[in-house]
């Protein structure tokens, strides 16, 4: 049996790829549901596979994810758009444009230069003097997603065990780990560490390699639903010139709400959401680059989400880390997995389970 430490849509996905191999699976999930933290509080875009270095687990898992996700979500009922998304350019922009189309081209990605006329029959509230296209860009509705994950898992015959925390992981002589909770020890063959914010704590429990979690707030704030008419599509500027996110950018959900953001802030704490959170004020400009006709009275809060990110701040790009432990032969990672984890998930799932089927699977 292996062992599942963490209920998010990546820890849901590894289980589901897993039970498809025939593997028994245990899923250990700390909070009272699955999917409370990461994955279901960001804005839910699916993303093409565009801003990732060619090569990297991000950009390879995130255009095989995307396809995986789409077929998923239209045989599971999960709600899902594939709206494409603009991302638009202001004055002195164009090198930057230019950049990411000739990135997307390397990762395999379709990106096309769009004319005004365009931009203004999709988005036509919307400044920019010019714009990519992205038509293989999404959106779903990551709850459902969650809930359908879970579903597939326990119909697989998975166990799922809700407000359980692992507390240790202990070798055993005859091979494996003991993964110990506050209410029993799960004897295992091994484990997978999908904890998210948490994964760098699970493998100092399990003795595997050192490596830390940097917790990243972002900040949302939306438009007021009289507002929200003047966004139909996922708009996007171009990325952020420090490397550490996309810019605050529109999304238009099915149900019509329309999303602002995320900010970007790194800190301590894992677990806060709220303190200090940023006032409306803060989202006016970077709304009014993209839409010049909105006020501050356009606005409301949102929410926030904290990704899980293995480089600080004064580092620009850190790739997934999917790999067996280097320490530990009986831990798999599935670590770090900030955007795009919800595009990737479902190929993420099944590299965890390519690892585990090498030669002599846990037993290395």
């Amino acid at each position: 049996m292996v062992v599942v430490i963490g209920g998010g849509v990546v820890g849901l996905a590894c289980a589901r790829a897993l039970l498809e191999r025939g593997v028994d699976v245990c899923l250990l999930e700390r909070h009272p549901r699955t999917g409370l933290e990461t994955s279901t509080h960001n804005s839910g875009v699916v993303h093409a596979g565009l801003y990732y270095p060619p090569g990297s687990l991000k950009a390879r898992l995130c255009v095989e994810g995307r396809d995986r996700l789409a077929a998923y979500c239209g045989a599971a009922g999960v709600p899902y758009e594939p709206c494409g998304k603009l991302i638009v350019a202001q004055a002195g922009e164009d090198a930057a444009l230019d950049a990411l189309q000739a990135n997307a081209a390397a990762n395999g990605v379709s990106l096309e230069r769009v004319d005004a006329a365009f931009i203004a029959a999709r988005e036509p509230h919307v400044a920019a003097v010019a714009a990519l296209w992205s038509p293989e860009t999404g959106w779903v509705d990551a709850e459902r997603f969650v809930r359908a994950l879970e579903a597939d898992v326990v119909r697989r015959g998975g166990v799922v065990l809700h407000a359980t925390p692992v507390i240790a992981i202990e070798p055993r002589a005859a091979g494996g780990i003991t993964i110990v909770t506050p209410h029993e020890r799960i004897d295992a063959d091994g484990c997978v560490n999908a904890a998210g914010l948490w994964a760098d704590e699970v493998s100092r429990m399990a003795g595997g390699e050192p490596f830390t979690i940097y917790p990243c707030r972002g900040e949302y704030a939306e438009l007021a639903p009289r507002s929200r008419g003047l966004v139909r599509g996922l708009v996007y500027p171009v990325p952020d010139a420090s490397g550490h996110g996309l810019g605050v950018h529109l999304t238009r959900t099915i149900d019509g709400a329309v999303w602002i953001g995320p900010t970007i802030r790194y800190q301590d704490d894992k677990t806060d959401y709220e303190r200090d959170r940023l006032p409306l004020e803060a989202f006016l400009e970077p709304v009014q680059a993209l839409l010049p006709r909105a006020t501050l009275d356009d606005l409301r809060p949102g929410g926030s989400g904290i990704r899980a990110k293995l480089h600080p701040p004064s580092e620009r790009f850190a790739d997934f880390l999917i790999r067996r432990d280097a320490r530990n032969p009986f831990v798999i990672h599935a670590a770090g997995i900030d955007s795009p984890g919800l595009t990737a998930s479902l190929a993420i799932g099944a590299r965890v389970a390519d690892i585990l089927e090498e030669p002599h699977g846990f037993a290395q």
